[in-house]
């Protein structure tokens, strides 16, 4: 029997973001965590202006649905505190970057420490400052 759950997660690595770009990696995340729900919701809701492509339920998209639809905020919250999970677990791996403070955001802590250490391996080549890093290596 297969196991459902209410909600799902799901994850692009940093290499299929530099090479898909962020909205469709997010897109790509979104319906990781649609199949991986183990049910076929009725509709789905998604906070913004384009709908999932490759979905065949019915979507509805909604700017600015997580300040107006309850379960796009509670998407929002349960993505939000699954990547700062896995920041402080990059921490361990990564001690000097400093993600268990800033959490990959592009904050000048996290901008001193890539100016000072150079990117590491979960750093998207695509992310600005890191491309300019690239860029100078060339």
């Amino acid at each position: 029997m297969a196991s459902e759950s209410l909600w799902g997660i799901g994850i692009v690595e940093p290499e299929t973001i530099d090479k898909i770009n962020i909205l469709q990696a997010t897109f790509e995340a979104m319906r990781m965590a649609i199949i991986s729900l183990g049910i076929t919701p009725d509709t789905i809701l998604v906070d913004g202006k384009h709908k999932i492509s490759g979905i065949v339920i019915e979507q509805r998209a909604i700017i600015g649905g997580d300040g107006s639809e309850p379960a796009i905020a509670a998407a929002s919250i349960l993505a939000k505190t699954h990547r700062d999970d896995l920041m402080r677990r990059y921490s361990e791996i990564y001690p000097d970057y400093g993600f268990e403070k800033h959490k990959g955001y592009g904050t000048a802590e996290h901008i001193a420490s890539l100016n000072r250490l150079g990117p590491c391996p979960i750093h998207r080549k695509s992310f600005n400052p890191v491309s300019n890093y690239y860029l100078e290596l060339n």
